[in-house]
């Protein structure tokens, strides 16, 4: 693993920090509506300079970026406390779920509206009793006049309230085994056979939702990667997920800690044994998230697609945010709680990183499996 950026390499990074410093939007709105038509103005303006998709070939719409390039713009999005884009799970998973195994078709009509945020994307997996057994769900489609009637629950999807359309895995043939009997569908949300129910989280935002399908229609066009192999497809769509978190994350974290190190210098705490050995811990802790990172992109360069080491990248930020939320919270005492307190809201938000996109014990579940090669749970 070579560490040295190349002279072009050097140079991307340089436009990027450039056009950033230059185009940087301005801090986001309080509310939850405006905050996401921030993100997705914001998106708009990053296609438009042929920032947004850097990953996606460009006959696509996209930079085609090296992995090292999509690296590197990561870093230089964290390290400039910019937001995100609004249709981010579209940009991460759907697009490149539909590059990889949609028809021409499917190209052509989704992939340009998802760079441009015209059309929101959510992922329609977990259930209420599927969640880490995500192969035993049991949404339903049925085969209706050239396409399917779906019926079912989702939960926990985020963004389903703004999204136009859903990546949907659901059980095409009940009599088959679990894995084989799955169907990847893209599922228009706007049908009146639909209802989405926000889940408003411990921090007042419904960022996530409970999705209810009542027989709503998917036509065969929307099929991806043929029927009952959704299991395969769904597998494309999560390694992309958490091959996403990586070395931005880590630096991220670290933006974050050397907020929290000013804090405790401002309340004269920097001197504190047990603070400076908790601030060491994240320290190393932040490294090894950075190192393993690069590691999994090096893998990642050797094999063409994401590993199972990205989700030891989702675990580990997981920990180390929690942690560093979690020693805010002691240095500022029950200030940490005031409503309106940034450390507060993080403190609050945190709980949900060792939840969403696969908990902590599914993590460590993969990295048994697939990576260390132990003997299968179940």
């Amino acid at each position: 693993m070579d560490l040295t950026l190349t002279t072009e390499e050097e140079a991307f990074r340089d436009q990027v920090r450039a056009w950033l410093k230059e185009h940087h939007p301005g801090p986001e709105p309080d509310r939850e509506e405006a905050k996401f038509e921030f993100r997705r103005d914001w998106q708009r303006r990053l296609h438009e300079a042929g920032w947004a998709g850097i990953s996606w070939p460009k006959e696509y719409g996209g930079r085609g970026a090296t992995l090292i390039e999509q690296a590197i713009f990561s870093e230089e999005m964290a390290r400039a406390k910019v937001p995100p884009p609004a249709n981010v799970l579209g940009l991460v998973m759907g697009g490149p779920v539909v590059i990889a195994h949609g028809t021409e078709g499917q190209k052509e009509r989704f992939l340009e509206p998802i760079l441009s945020a015209e059309e929101i994307w959510c992922q329609g997996f977990s259930e209420p009793e599927s969640g880490s057994d995500l192969a035993s769900l049991k949404t339903k489609a049925v085969r209706e006049n050239g396409g399917w009637r779906l019926t079912g629950q989702k939960v926990w999807t985020t963004f389903a309230h703004e999204a136009k359309w859903c990546m949907l895995l659901a059980r095409s043939d009940p009599e088959a085994p679990k894995h084989k009997g799955l169907t990847y569908f893209i599922c228009d949300m706007e049908q009146d056979e639909i209802e989405v129910r926000p889940l408003r989280q411990i921090t007042g935002e419904t960022e996530f939702n409970e999705i209810f399908f009542e027989g709503a229609y998917v036509s065969d066009e929307n099929l991806v990667g043929g029927e009952g192999n959704g299991w395969n497809v769904a597998i494309t769509t999560l390694m992309h997920e958490r091959a996403g978190i990586g070395a931005a994350s880590a630096i991220q974290v670290r933006r974050d800690l050397d907020e929290l190190i000013a804090l405790i210098n401002e309340r004269g705490l920097g001197g504190d044994p047990v603070i400076r050995q908790r601030i060491a811990e994240l320290k190393i802790g932040i490294e090894a998230l950075r190192f393993g990172a690069l590691r999994a992109l090096t893998q990642q360069m050797k094999v063409g697609i994401p590993g199972p080491e990205g989700s030891l990248a989702k675990w580990e930020w997981a920990n180390m945010n929690q942690s560093l939320t979690e020693l805010a919270a002691d240095v500022l005492g029950p200030e940490a709680l005031e409503p309106g307190s940034d450390w507060a809201y993080r403190l609050l938000r945190s709980r949900a990183n060792s939840i969403e996109g696969g908990t902590t014990d599914v993590m460590k579940n993969i990295i048994a499996e697939r990576a260390l090669g132990l003997p299968r749970l179940r």
